[in-house]
């Protein structure tokens, strides 16, 4: 059950923090810690970190801070080899592009996630984990082909992901005749 929205919640929310690194909600009026953020940015909450004494926002630093914090729990999201990828897009003549790219995976990635939801609630036809599959690998190999010349190519990671995905559809069309 959502709770409906009110002109509140489409409000940006601003954080103070203190040199004593406190986190202060000028909204709710009192102190709040980095995983209260991290749920206010899960909920969907807009939110804005200002150095309490320069005005500097510091959202983008406090935002990174939550994903450190998070990695180094163990609550791992981001696999080494893309962590390595992405220190070697800094400095690269191709480092401008990056941000708008990466947002749109992860808006598409959403999209898909979306889709897999509604799958599982019957709102899509026989087998939609399988089209998903191979949308996000097309997607993926366009992409790649985009930052690393001759990576367009299908690789054998990609070609066993295709496999499994044509594998997956071809069961769910056994299965339905059954």
């Amino acid at each position: 059950m959502a709770k409906s929205k009110t002109a509140a919640d489409d409000a940006v929310v601003t954080i103070k923090k203190y040199a004593n690194r406190r986190l202060y909600d000028t909204e709710r009026s009192c102190y709040i810690t980095l995983d209260d953020l991290g749920a206010m940015v899960r909920d969907g909450r807009d939110f804005r970190v200002v150095d309490a004494k320069s005005g500097e926002d510091i959202t983008h630093n406090v935002l990174t801070q939550i994903i450190m914090d998070t990695e180094t729990r163990g609550e791992t999201l981001l696999p080494v080899n893309f962590l390595r990828q992405l220190i070697g897009m800094y400095g690269d003549k191709m480092q401008s592009m990056v941000p708008q790219y990466l947002e749109a995976s992860m808006s598409a990635f959403r999209k898909n996630q979306q889709d897999v939801r509604a799958a599982f609630e019957g709102a899509l036809g026989s087998n939609p984990l399988a089209e998903l599959t191979r949308r996000n690998l097309e997607m993926f190999q366009q992409a790649a082909g985009a930052f690393m010349p001759g990576a367009a190519g299908k690789s054998k990671d990609a070609e066993i992901v295709a496999l499994k995905a044509e594998i997956a559809e071809l069961k769910a069309e056994l299965a339905a005749r059954k």
